[in-house]
């Protein structure tokens, strides 16, 4: 499979005649000499190509209609597909995964929703291209395994398609720069899937943030903190109707034999959309640092005996437990990110802002202060009145009905389909994706250097001084409804203003 997305990774970008610094195998690199993997890292921090076209603040050609494909059907794709189903103005017309088990329980979604059974795509890896070149669908939303997110997306965008990435979305610099230089191109949209900037704490400080309640913002912190024993260690559920069948390769487990913050994006997201980082701020540099492994490898030394597939990871090198990144914005404001999922330890995102009038955390408790004291109950009241912005007003209590991580899936994917309906521009642009997601391959140099800091390229190439914030108000927009909630909607259970 990795030599087939090697192939694959070569032959797009000859046919696209993409100029990239250096091959697109990624900084990773396994097996090359930690001298080599250190320069290739820095020289692809430092590369700048010319920009084609800024597509922040891009409003696509609208759509009435958007034909979604998915290329995925595991434990992301199957809820996505099911969202789906219950959002006005959207048909899911193909879907794409090696099982047919997983396809079988897509059309099965489908057809309990009374919508027409998707054209399949399957055989290989890359069948997928042959449905991002058919006339069939108009966005591809793509939830496979990490290795194949931007291949996919790339894809997408040469075959005239708008791409939806799941998170983490590019695991190399090379990647991140494609990634870029492909949509600017292709003038398509590339965004990435990052639900944690659509739940609802989130929202509200960002609403906070835009109206100055922060005043000036000073400080950030965000995490991945999530004890993960069982996505890594399960068994294979190939038999099982949209499971993730990629268990069997131990895909997730493989991701962390890689020192650096693999999946930045689910705490770095929020912090960035409130502090404007591509429209007003830009991240300038990093520091990393990571832990020791205390427990990745003892468990699987553990299982090894009785799981002949965990073999293949005695004695070699884990993910530490905790990494940490410190950022620093050309702006002045610092950020902290921090990923953890082999401690046994609770939950959380952390998701704070610190400004200079108000402060504000979730994760483990949820408050907001205006000085040394946390806002009582009364006050957090006249907060949520006060700044609950206009999507939470609109689609929020749908969102909790349909559900998806207590509402925040539903939510990200309406607002991706209302964009496109009306016209908009994307909340989360494939500028974002590329520096959100840039983190993993600037934090494995420093963590290889003793936490030396290093330079976040600027994507936008300058544009971050003029582009404008992300826009809340859904002017223009706001119009797409829901469907299949005709009950729930009679119980006076969903509000629609």
């Amino acid at each position: 499979m990795a030599s087939d997305r090697r192939s694959f990774l070569k032959n797009m970008a000859l046919g696209a005649g993409v100029v990239t610094a250096a091959p697109l195998a990624g900084c990773s690199t396994t097996g090359t000499k930690e001298k080599e993997q250190v320069a290739y890292i820095r020289e692809n921090a430092e590369r700048v190509p010319k920009m084609n076209f800024n597509m922040c603040g891009y409003a696509a050609p609208k759509l009435n209609t958007v034909r979604v494909g998915f290329v995925g059907i595991g434990d992301r794709g199957t809820p996505a597909v099911k969202r789906m189903t219950h959002i006005e103005g959207v048909e899911v017309t193909a879907i794409c995964d090696t099982r047919q088990a997983a396809m079988d329980g897509a059309q099965k979604i489908l057809s309990e929703a009374g919508l027409p059974k998707a054209k399949e795509f399957t055989g290989s890896d890359t069948a997928f291209t042959e449905l991002c070149n058919s006339n069939l669908v108009d966005l591809v939303y793509i939830a496979t395994p990490w290795e194949w997110h931007v291949p996919v997306a790339i894809a997408a965008m040469k075959g005239d398609k708008h791409a939806a990435v799941e998170v983490s979305t590019a695991k190399t610099m090379d990647e991140c720069w494609e990634m870029v230089e492909v949509s600017e191109q292709t003038k398509k949209h590339c965004v990435i899937l990052e639900n944690c900037c659509y739940d609802f704490f989130e929202l509200l400080t960002l609403n906070m943030a835009r109206q100055g309640v922060f005043g000036d913002l000073v400080h950030g912190e965000g995490a991945y903190i999530h004890d993960l024993d069982y996505w890594h260690f399960n068994k294979p559920q190939d038999d099982k109707p949209g499971g993730d069948g990629a268990y069997d390769k131990l895909w997730r487990l493989h991701e962390n034999t890689r020192k650096a913050n693999v999946y930045p994006t689910h705490g770095l997201g929020p912090i960035c959309q409130a502090m404007d980082i591509n429209r007003g701020d830009r991240m300038d540099y990093l520091t990393a640092m990571m832990s020791d492994d205390f427990t990745l490898a003892n468990r699987i030394k553990e299982l090894a005996p009785d799981r002949p597939d965990l073999q293949q990871f005695v004695g070699k090198q884990m993910r530490g437990n905790m990494d940490m990144q410190m950022i620093r914005t050309v702006k002045g404001r610092t950020i902290m990110i921090q990923h953890d999922i082999s401690s046994p330890r609770p939950y959380s995102r952390i998701h704070m802002l610190s400004g200079t009038k108000c402060f504000a955390q979730k994760w483990p408790l949820q408050h907001i202060a205006f000085g040394h004291s946390v806002a009582d109950e009364a006050k957090m009241k006249e907060l949520w009145d006060k700044y609950t912005p206009e999507i939470v007003r609109r689609v929020g209590e749908m969102a909790k009905q349909v559900g998806g991580h207590g509402g925040m899936d539903f939510i990200m994917d309406w607002r991706l389909i209302d964009c496109l309906r009306n016209g908009l521009p994307m909340d989360m642009d494939v500028y974002d994706a590329a520096a959100w997601s840039c983190i993993t391959p600037l934090s494995e140099w420093s963590i290889a250097n003793g936490s030396k800091p290093i330079n976040v390229p600027d994507f936008t190439r300058g544009a971050w001084k003029t582009n404008k914030p992300v826009e809340l108000t859904l002017k223009g927009g706001g119009t797409t409804g829901v469907r299949n909630l005709a009950e729930a909607d009679s119980k006076g259970q969903l509000s629609v203003h």
